[in-house]
C-alpha cells in the first residue's frame, strides 16, 4: 500500500443500471461475507443514500460514509463531454478519491469509456505504460485464466502487449492465487511467424522478457478453454469479442439447459437429483464471481462492473477491490514494467 493511503474503497454508487439501492445491498453482502473488509466510502446523493443504508442496518461512520455528488454521468453519454459538463458526478468524485489518496480503488459499474477516459485523465498511466488494459477474469478446464485486454486499447502496439502480459500475470498472481501464472499470446496458431504483423512482432519481445513473466508461447483458439496458460494476452478488440460471447454463451448454455431439463417428468426428477452439480457448475461459469473487471497501468486502482450488475456480482468487485488494496498490486506492477522496459531497450540477441 502506498505511503499516505486509507485502504479505503470508494464506490461510484448511481451510475449502474439497477440503482443505488442494489449498491448498498451489495455492501451490505460484502461486510456480511467478509467482516474485516476496508472502508467502504458510497458517492453519490446524499439524499437517496441515507435512508438506503439505514434500511440496510448501517450508521454514517468510519466503516461506511457518504461523499455527496449532485450528477450522475449516463450510459448513452458522451465519455469526453459528460467528463467536462458534469463535474461532481459520482463517477468522477470517486476517481479524485483515489487522485487525492483518501481512497486505493474505485468500483463504479458506470459507462465504460467514461470511467476509462476519467481514470486515465486524472491518474495517468503508471511510470513506463503507454495504455491502460481491462483485465477479466474467464472460466476455463480446471479453474479460471485472466483475459487482457478486454477492450480498453483496441489498437495497441507490440510493447503495449507486453506491459499487458505483465500486469495481467500480476492480477492473476492476486486474484486466483497462481505463483507464476503461464501466459499465452492469442493468435491464429501456436507456431512463430503464424498471425498478423502485431502478434509476431509481439511474440519476439515477449520472448524477451520471459523471466519477468512465463511466457509460454503464442496459443489459438482450441487452447484458450484449456488448462493451457492462466493469462490469454490480446488486443482491446479481440478482448472485447472474445469476452462477450463467453458472457452471451454462457446465458444460452444455462437457457438451454434449463429448457432441456424441464423437457419432461423424468427429465425433472433427473434435475432434481442433480441439484448440487448444477449448483457447482453455475458457481464456475457465473460471470458475477469475481464481479468487475479492473483497468490496470493507472497510477490507482479502478474496478469496472457491468451496467447491469447486481448486488452479488457488485459485492464480488468489492472484494476484489479489498484484494488488490491487501496486495499492494500496482507497486510490485510498476517494478516488472521497468525491468521489461530495460530489457526491451537493449540489443537483441
Amino acid at each position: 500500500m502506498a505511503p499516505g493511503s486509507t485502504g479505503r474503497i470508494a464506490v461510484d454508487a448511481m451510475g449502474g443500471d439497477m440503482g443505488p439501492s442494489e449498491v448498498v445491498a451489495a455492501v451490505k453482502l460484502a461486510f456480511e461475507q467478509n467482516a474485516h473488509l476496508n472502508p467502504i466510502t458510497l458517492v453519490g446523493d446524499q439524499a437517496v443514500l441515507e435512508p438506503l443504508l439505514s434500511q440496510n442496518g448501517f450508521k454514517l461512520g468510519e466503516r461506511v460514509s457518504i461523499l455527496h455528488s449532485t450528477e450522475v454521468i449516463r450510459m448513452d453519454d458522451k465519455p469526453l463531454m459528460a467528463l467536462k459538463k458534469k463535474r461532481d458526478s459520482s463517477m468522477v468524485r470517486a476517481i479524485e478519491l483515489v487522485k487525492a489518496g483518501e481512497a486505493n480503488v474505485v468500483v463504479s459499474c458506470g459507462n465504460t469509456g467514461a470511467l476509462m477516459a476519467c481514470g486515465t485523465l486524472r491518474l495517468r498511466t503508471m511510470e513506463g505504460v503507454a495504455r491502460p488494459a481491462l483485465a477479466a477474469v474467464v472460466p476455463r478446464e480446471g479453474g479460471h485464466f485472466v483475459l487482457i485486454d478486454a477492450g480498453a486499447n483496441p489498437e495497441p502496439k507490440p510493447d503495449h502487449l507486453v506491459h499487458n502480459a505483465i500486469l495481467g500475470s500480476h492480477y492473476c498472481r492476486v486474484m486466483l492465487g497462481i505463483p507464476s501464472p503461464r501466459v499465452g499470446l492469442m493468435s491464429i496458431g501456436t507456431e512463430d511467424g503464424k498471425g498478423n504483423t502485431l502478434i509476431t512482432e509481439t511474440n519476439e519481445l515477449l520472448k524477451r522478457v520471459d523471466g519477468i513473466i512465463n511466457y509460454v508461447g503464442p496459443i489459438e483458439g482450441f487452447q484458450v478453454f484449456a488448462e493451457h496458460v492462466d493469462v490469454v494476452v490480446c488486443d482491446g478488440f479481440v478482448g472485447n469479442i472474445m469476452l462477450k460471447s463467453w458472457e452471451s454463451l454462457e446465458k444460452f448454455i444455462r437457457g438451454m439447459l434449463r429448457e432441456e431439463l424441464q423437457a419432461n417428468l423424468l427429465r425433472r426428477t433427473g434435475a432434481f437429483l442433480s441439484m448440487g452439480a448444477f449448483a457447482a457448475l453455475k458457481d464456475r461459469i457465473n460471470p458475477e464471481r469475481y464481479g468487475g473487471a479492473p483497468l490496470l497501468g493507472l497510477n490507482g486502482n479502478i474496478l469496472k462492473a457491468h451496467g447491469s450488475s447486481n448486488r452479488n456480482a457488485i459485492k464480488s468487485a468489492i472484494r476484489a477491490a479489498g484484494e488488490i488494496i491487501k496486495a499492494d498490486m500496482n507497486q510490485r506492477m510498476e517494478a516488472d514494467i521497468a525491468k521489461a522496459n530495460e530489457l526491451l531497450l537493449a540489443p537483441a540477441k
